[in-house]
């Protein structure tokens, strides 16, 4: 069977970044930045907005329904290729999902 990363914490360490924690005990801090791109995204530039996050899902979400997929997240968090680098590959190969569409009732 295929691992299937979730984030289990995320804690908020200054400017875009948070400390995420996966369902496999892995850890790092993940610098979101490159992701806020988007109309559902635009309000995350604010970072007293940004700061709202929470878990849920197995993702990071905030209050707007925005959120990124706990895969895009978990592979960023274990490459040992650059930040800048590892995330436009990622994209270029179509293996991030920007944005998972929610519908809070």
């Amino acid at each position: 069977m295929m691992f299937l990363p979730s984030v289990i914490r995320a804690e908020y360490r200054g400017g875009f970044r948070i400390h995420l924690t996966f369902n496999d005990l892995s850890q790092r801090t993940v610098d979101f930045r490159p992701w806020l791109e988007g109309p559902v995204f635009e309000a995350l530039k604010d970072p007293d907005h940004f700061r709202k996050f929470f878990v849920d899902g197995g993702t990071v979400v905030w209050p707007n329904g925005a959120d990124i997929a706990p895969e895009a997240l978990y592979e960023a968090a274990v490459s040992s290729r650059t930040r800048g680098k590892r995330v436009q590959q990622a994209k270029a190969k179509g293996r991030i999902k920007l944005v998972k569409a929610r519908v809070h009732r």
